[in-house]
């Protein structure tokens, strides 16, 4: 079934990502490893926050959208400036989703949010995961 294939995609995905990204595994028992960009978006049912490695640079942002409703320009504050590559999207065609996200990234802005120098305007699909990963520029 291919529902049922692309969750298996998925999971094996996932699993790959959090073997090589240090920053979903390095610093797991520590606080330092993870911070809240947004928890209290329930107006939206989102929720968003950082994985961090050893390495400062290591830096990946996770989003969820728990409604059936896109959410386009949604605005999420990251502690770096730059290119922040999509590394997983669960609403991708190659996981039997809507193909809905943020075309491989997206570019920091200069606008402050959520207590951070720059944000990202970002598409968070339906009933869904967003990975982004930070990349040293």
């Amino acid at each position: 079934h291919p529902l049922h294939q692309g969750v298996q995609r998925w999971v094996k995905e996932l699993n790959g990502l959090y073997r090589t990204e240090p920053a979903l595994h390095q610093l797991d028992f520590v606080s330092e490893g993870f911070e809240w960009i947004d928890c209290n978006d329930h107006l939206n049912s989102t929720l968003s926050f950082l994985r961090r490695g050893r390495d400062p640079d290591d830096l990946v942002l996770v989003a969820f959208n728990f409604t059936p409703v896109p959410r386009f320009n949604h605005r999420l504050g990251v502690p770096r400036e730059g290119y922040w590559s999509e590394a997983l999207n669960s609403d991708s065609l190659f996981y039997g989703g809507g193909n809905l996200g943020n075309g491989g990234g997206r570019h920091t802005e200069p606008i402050p949010s959520h207590g951070r120098p720059h944000s990202l305007d970002l598409t968070l699909p339906p009933l869904s995961m967003v990975l982004l990963k930070y990349n040293r520029g």
